[in-house]
Order: C-alpha cells, then sequence, then structure tokens
C-alpha cells in the first residue's frame, strides 16, 4: 500500500499544530505502508516565504517532496480579505481570494498531486483551511481522505469548504467536537468518519528533576506549553493568574515553554523558557502540578493529551468545547469559564493532592486506552480496509462557474458559525469532580 500525506509545511523543526500531527501520522503509518509526504518550500507558517530547497529529501526514513509557494502572505491584504469574507455578505469568488490570501499557494504542489494522484492508494490532507487541501483534495479524487484539523473560529463557517466535507472519500477527526461541528455545517453525515486524534513520543523515563536543575526551576509550578500568543488565550492566562499571586496562601509558579508572540508579565514567578526540545518539554511537563491550557480554539490539545500520558492533570479554558470535552470524557482535568472558576479550580488542584492525583490517574488511563500508538494506526489501517471495499464515492459539488462565484448572496462567516450547536459532546456525568472542585475552593476563599 502507498500512502501520501499532503500538509501546508513539514520537517522537523516544525514542531507544533496540525505539521506536527501529520509528521506523527508519516512516521507511523511508514511502519505499515510506503509513505511519501508533499508538501512546499516554506517553514514559516505567518509568511509562507520559501526557505527550503524543492525536491526530495528524507526526514525520519520518510521521503518529503517539497514544491514552491507562488508568493508570499501580505498581512494587509490577507486582513482585508478575512474581515470581508468574516464579517460582510460576500461571493464564493471573494472567498477563494481569501484561500489565495491565506498561503502558502502552491499550484506546482497541485500540478503534481494531479499527475500522481493514480500513484497513491490513498492521499491523507491534513488541514483544510489551506490551498492545497481545497485543492489538492480535488485534483485526489476518489483518494482523497481529509484530516481536517479543524477549530472552532469563523473560517469553518466559510461555504466553500462545505462541498470539500461532503467530497472526500472519508475524514479522520480529532475530537468528536470537530465533528458534529464539521457534520452541522455541511451536512457530510454519510461520509465515512471515525474520532482517532494523534497520539505522541511521550518518553517513559521523563526526569523532572533533570529539567529543575538545569533551568533553575524550584518550587512547585503549573505549565504552559505552546505559542505564547494572544489566539491561544495568554493575555487572559496572564491576567488570572497575576490575580492568583495576590493570594499569600498559593505557591504555584507559572513556566511557559515556547516561543513568544506576548510581552511577559516581569514577576518573579511568571518565568518563560522559550523553545525547549522534546526531551526537555517532556521532563518539564512530568514535574509540574498541572498543565493549563487556556486556548479559546482546539481541534484535540496534543498537550494535554502529553500531560494525561505523563499522569498530570489539566486545567483547561471550558469556552472551548474541544478542551472541555476532552476533561469530561477522561474525567482528567477540570475546566474555567472564567477568572473566579480559574482560581477556585486552580486552588481545589493545589491544595487537593487526591484530586490532582486521581485527575493525573484518570488522564494515564485515558491516553492509555484511546492515544498510544498501536490504538491510532490501528484506526487509520482499518479505514483503509472499509475504503477498498467501497466503491469511490463521486465529487458532488462541481467548482462553481463564472457567474456563480460572483454572486453577492454569502452569509458572513461569522453569522453562520454563530448558528453552528456549541457545548462539548460525549458522556456529561464526568463533569461532577469539576463542580465539587470549584466549589469547594471557593468555600475556602469565602
Amino acid at each position: 500500500m502507498k500512502i501520501a500525506v499532503v500538509v501546508q509545511r513539514y520537517g522537523q523543526a516544525v514542531n507544533g499544530g496540525a505539521e506536527l500531527h501529520a509528521r506523527y501520522i508519516a512516521e507511523h503509518l511508514a511502519r505499515h505502508a510506503q509513505v511519501e509526504v508533499l508538501t512546499t518550500c516554506a517553514s514559516d507558517y505567518v509568511t509562507w516565504r520559501n526557505e527550503l530547497p524543492p525536491g526530495v529529501e528524507q526526514v525520519n526514513g520518510v521521503p518529503v517532496r517539497r514544491f514552491r509557494v507562488k508568493h508570499e502572505r501580505d498581512p494587509r491584504v490577507f486582513a482585508k480579505r478575512s474581515d470581508r469574507v468574516f464579517d460582510e455578505r460576500h461571493s464564493i469568488g471573494d472567498e477563494l481570494d481569501w484561500l489565495d490570501a491565506e498561503g502558502p499557494t502552491s499550484p506546482a504542489l497541485i500540478d503534481h498531486i494531479s499527475k500522481h494522484a493514480a500513484d497513491f492508494d490513498y492521499c491523507l490532507f491534513f488541514s483544510y483551511r489551506y490551498y492545497h487541501a481545497y485543492y489538492g483534495a480535488r485534483a485526489a479524487s476518489g483518494r482523497a481522505i481529509l484530516v481536517p484539523t479543524a477549530e472552532r473560529d469563523a473560517t469553518i463557517g466559510l461555504s466553500i469548504f462545505q462541498p470539500l466535507f461532503r467530497s472526500v472519500r472519508a475524514l479522520m477527526y480529532n475530537s468528536p467536537e470537530e465533528r458534529a461541528m464539521i457534520n452541522a455545517v455541511s451536512g457530510n453525515e454519510a461520509v465515512p468518519g471515525v474520532v482517532v486524534g494523534v497520539g505522541s513520543n511521550v518518553p517513559n523515563n521523563a526526569q523532572p528533576a533533570r529539567f529543575r536543575q538545569q533551568h533553575n526551576v524550584r518550587g512547585p509550578f503549573a505549565i504552559y506549553v505552546g505559542r505564547v500568543d494572544r489566539n491561544k488565550g495568554c493575555n487572559e492566562l496572564f491576567e488570572y493568574f497575576q490575580e492568583y499571586l495576590k493570594d499569600a496562601a498559593g505557591k504555584l509558579s507559572l513556566v511557559l515553554i515556547g516561543h513568544s508572540l506576548l510581552e511577559i508579565p516581569p514577576h518573579p514567578r511568571i518565568r518563560h523558557l522559550g523553545f525547549l526540545d522534546d526531551a526537555d518539554k517532556f521532563d518539564a511537563i512530568a514535574g509540574a502540578e498541572l498543565l493549563i491550557m487556556p486556548s479559546y480554539y482546539e481541534s484535540l490539545s496534543m498537550v494535554a493529551l502529553e500531560a494525561w500520558a505523563l499522569g498530570r492533570p489539566v486545567l483547561a479554558n471550558g469556552k472551548c468545547d474541544v478542551l472541555k470535552g476532552q476533561c469530561i470524557r477522561s474525567n482528567a482535568g477540570l475546566y474555567y469559564d472564567d477568572g473566579a472558576e480559574f482560581l477556585g479550580t486552580l486552588e481545589a488542584l493545589e491544595q487537593n493532592r487526591w484530586l490532582a492525583g486521581s485527575l493525573g490517574r484518570n488522564g494515564r488511563q485515558f491516553y492509555r486506552e484511546n492515544y498510544d500508538w498501536p490504538v491510532i494506526e490501528h484506526k487509520y489501517l482499518e479505514m483503509f480496509d472499509r475504503l477498498k471495499k467501497e466503491a469511490p464515492r463521486p465529487i458532488v459539488d462541481p467548482l462553481p462557474g463564472w457567474f456563480d462565484r460572483r454572486r453577492q448572496d454569502l452569509r458572513p462567516a461569522e453569522e453562520v458559525i454563530a448558528g453552528l450547536p456549541t457545548g462539548p459532546a460525549g458522556r456529561q456525568t464526568a463533569a461532577a469532580p469539576h463542580r465539587a472542585a470549584a466549589d469547594a475552593a471557593g468555600r475556602r476563599r469565602a
């Protein structure tokens, strides 16, 4: 069996989000099939500048074929087109212009897929919202499988993506919330799909003492791992944590790992260590009292899964349906909707070791049952076997013609997403520990 993994950027230095997800899947499927990665020469998601040479190289034993990006992203053009499609009535042509402005626009990559899709049994397209997935899935026709990595942001409300969700052979979802959202916006329930997510290369022998010694970290700490960015909820995290620091009873520090796009508050108990390699990252998570995930938009939090694999509880933003759903299904994390709940749940985890320990143990079991690599690999292989027995479905929505592209009859994407169902999927009874912990902490503060 031969599989193509198609993603917007790829490499060992690309260490987050859908791109890391794609690399993990490519490397693990390479144990069962012949895998080739098709991607661009870009390494920076902001500019999409051609920084890597075109052609083929090996990355961890997997061949990676790169194609040049036609133009870099112009932030002003992209912002203008985003305002147009997200906030105003507009046309399909406006949405296609937005897609081109978002980047990475690589006609050479699409041309290669058109000519060579038949060389593969299946083509896995990562991240629905980019040029390569929109045009590449059509070019691959009956061989296209989509890993959408969709978040609940305005992009999901654009009309151009609804046919994509209905036309691929199958979808590999990250979470039940992502599947429910895509079903609601596109009506694609008839397309085969499975919630699979992704595993991680979590070590069996993390060494938190080594991390503490190397980085001079003393005392208990909470950890944030990821890009320190407003879009990841870090402004709110700083606001809430500085409020926590005003209480002399609280002993936690906040350790931040990842590149920063924000100014870090000048407080001795808020430490930014910058980007760390995987060994340091896992040692840090293993040494933390808990992981904090303040993001409003996720399709799956890999770092939350990594924390659970290491037996650490998670405190998540309850306004993100996916994070809230993960906490409920795992019974391994608490969540907050505002500053008061942040303080209450953080103090509950700090002051009740039995609670933190129980959540951490639940998280480790949840990870083993759902995200160990044999589980992930089996779901992919099972889908490939299923599709072999089914005839390819025709593309149900052809690309619109000249006149249809120019009709100004599409609702603003923000309006579309506002009408979609909200809330976590799955069983609700597991929310009880969150309520009990928050109530207990609230009584202590009173």
